[in-house]
């Protein structure tokens, strides 16, 4: 019996592209575009407007000869993402809502409505693989690392689970950007050279202080600058304990200078060197620490300050979540794998260390820039087992 897919064509060249694979391989599809976003104020001009994505989108059904659809879920994304956005930054946190628009959006709300038309499956242009196994009697489902090293996006479902990816087709990931680029101008398709989309799921680039403005309001505060010689840095190079590894740096304004003013504190992120208006030091300064409650940014110069890197981090009890449930760490096992802590970094040798209630990573070499809010993935060799939201 033919198989139904609905595919959520974002008016990209990977979601036409896997369309058209999956009509070639004589699935029944169906063509579905998300609207996430009603707000076009803080959208760059030009760099992925929904009418323009949703338009290409029907153009791509049409050319395919397939079904198509537009499902408004600026509801269920204002309530899930864009809320869960401006807690995670008043609280001083970095969220990453590209992982959390594919959990809740892509495939919770997306994969209800795709159901309730009768579909098997779904599919999205994600440079990623799935494959199944019997395990003890059960099938497990694996998320696999895309064929394309450069373009792996296995990072940004991290937080799917058995069920969602029991439901998902991947029908690019075992392609180069370059083939998938080849197919669509060789069936001349409408994206065929369309410039990628770089901003958010389904949404666009976004002006993000324009962004966080509509809830949270600019507050001048001081901006810091924390000296190399600070003693939390010469004792943290002499710890083992792995609490006291993943424990952040606490600062005090008495530990540095004032360099300047800033607009919020909540607006910084650690690791960030753009947008902080302060010039004249020797090497470009970049946010190490940022404290909400006293509105206080605090900066080191130069890329390679002490106060940018750790060996550890770590994640609480119900944050932590496996794809492979199988493989589920108790109280006191570990286990050696690779980790990354944001789309792109290269993988990172670590070691999983699972407490009574918190999981703790430990990298072989110190890491720049972990941030409260994003999340670590762990994988061995390149299957993705599962995800956390680092403390």
């Amino acid at each position: 019996m033919q198989k139904t897919v609905v595919v959520g064509l974002s008016g990209g060249v990977d979601s036409s592209v896997a369309a058209y694979l999956l009509k070639q391989e004589g699935y029944n599809v169906i063509g579905l575009f998300m609207k996430n976003w009603h707000d076009e104020t803080v959208v760059i001009n030009n760099e992925c407007p929904w009418v323009e994505d949703s338009n290409d989108a029907l153009a791509i059904a049409e050319q395919l000869d397939i079904p198509y659809q537009t499902l408004d879920l600026s509801a269920e994304y204002k309530e899930r993402i864009v809320d869960y956005m401006f807690a995670e930054y008043q609280a001083g946190r970095t969220p990453n809502p590209d992982v959390l628009c594919n959990r809740e959006i892509k495939f919770d709300v997306f994969l209800e409505a795709a159901l309730n038309l009768g579909a098997d499956f779904v599919a999205t242009g994600h440079y990623c693989r799935k494959d199944s196994e019997i395990i003890n009697g059960v099938e497990m489902h694996k998320l696999l690392a895309g064929k394309d090293k450069n373009k792996d996006q296995s990072y940004f479902l991290c937080q799917l689970n058995q069920f969602q990816l029991s439901k998902a087709i991947f029908p690019i990931g075992d392609l180069q950007k370059s083939e998938v680029r080849k197919i669509a101008q060789e069936q001349g398709l409408v994206t065929a050279n369309k410039k990628d989309s770089q901003g958010l799921c389904f949404v666009g680039k976004i002006k993000l202080p324009d962004f966080l403005q509509q809830q949270l309001q600019p507050k001048k505060g001081e901006i810091i600058e924390i000296p190399e010689e600070f003693e939390q840095y010469k004792t943290y190079e002499s710890k083992t304990e792995i609490e006291n590894l993943a424990a952040p740096f606490v600062y005090a304004v008495e530990d540095g200078k004032n360099k300047g003013q800033h607009t919020g504190a909540h607006y910084f992120t650690t690791g960030q060197r753009k947008g902080l208006g302060v010039g004249g030091t020797p090497f470009p300064l970049f946010v190490i620490a940022t404290d909400v409650i006293e509105n206080v940014v605090y900066v080191g110069q130069g890329d390679n300050h002490p106060g940018l890197y750790r060996k550890a981090l770590k994640v609480i009890d119900k944050e932590i979540h496996w794809i492979r449930t199988d493989l589920k760490l108790k109280a006191v096992e570990e286990l050696e794998c690779l980790v990354r802590i944001r789309y792109r970094q290269d993988l990172e040798k670590a070691k999983l260390i699972q407490k009574e209630n918190e999981l703790y990573i430990t990298f072989e070499n110190p890491q720049r820039g972990i941030t409260a809010g994003q999340f670590a993935a762990w994988y061995i060799e390149d299957e993705l087992l599962g995800s956390g939201v680092i403390s």
